[in-house]
């Protein structure tokens, strides 16, 4: 919707149209837009040729994260090396780019950039993109059209992280026994 569409809502009303706990969050991002000036920031936020620049103006809205900021900042404000880094896209950096990310414990924001500079590193201006389309072959839905030699790629690799999962829980389990 517009932003002229959304000055009415309301925390009740979106909440009764099934948006739940997302509720205030719409609302706050709507009056903090407002603030900021409406269609003509987000029109701004276009022309900053920066992806990460974008990213810290966008998870200045409550309840929005790197990830979805780096949607946005992607799909809808020309910023073609955003890269959302979630569980699909953390795989196929394991996998295809740098295996020593499975070492790492959690998505910090050093690693989550990391992440994305891997992407950017290879496929430059187009990383974005080029993310789409790896993160959209990763999806059961769309296996079928990949090449065989593919699919038994990253078959064997989910394997390896489940028995690698597997080893470092029992490890742990036996580290709390003792």
């Amino acid at each position: 919707p517009t932003l002229e569409a959304l000055e009415a809502a309301t925390d009740r009303g979106l909440r009764e149209m099934g948006f739940g706990y997302r509720a205030p969050y719409l609302v706050e991002t709507r009056d903090l837009l407002q603030e900021l000036g409406g269609h003509e920031y987000l029109m701004h936020l276009r022309t900053i040729r920066d992806a990460d620049q974008v990213q810290e103006k966008l998870i200045e809205f409550k309840g929005v994260g790197r990830k979805v900021a780096d949607c946005v900042a992607l799909f809808s404000l020309d910023q073609a090396e955003a890269i959302p880094v979630d569980t699909h896209v953390w795989h196929i950096a394991c996998r295809e780019y740098d295996p020593s990310l499975n070492e790492v414990k959690s998505l910090t924001p050093t690693v989550y950039r990391r992440v994305g500079d891997l992407f950017r590193s290879r496929f430059s201006s187009h990383a974005g993109w080029a993310h789409s389309l790896l993160f959209v072959a990763e999806l059961p839905s769309f296996r079928n059209i990949l090449p065989e030699d593919i699919i038994v790629q990253m078959k064997e690799w989910r394997e390896q992280e489940q028995e690698k999962k597997a080893a470092d829980k029992k490890a742990k389990k036996a580290t709390q026994a003792s």
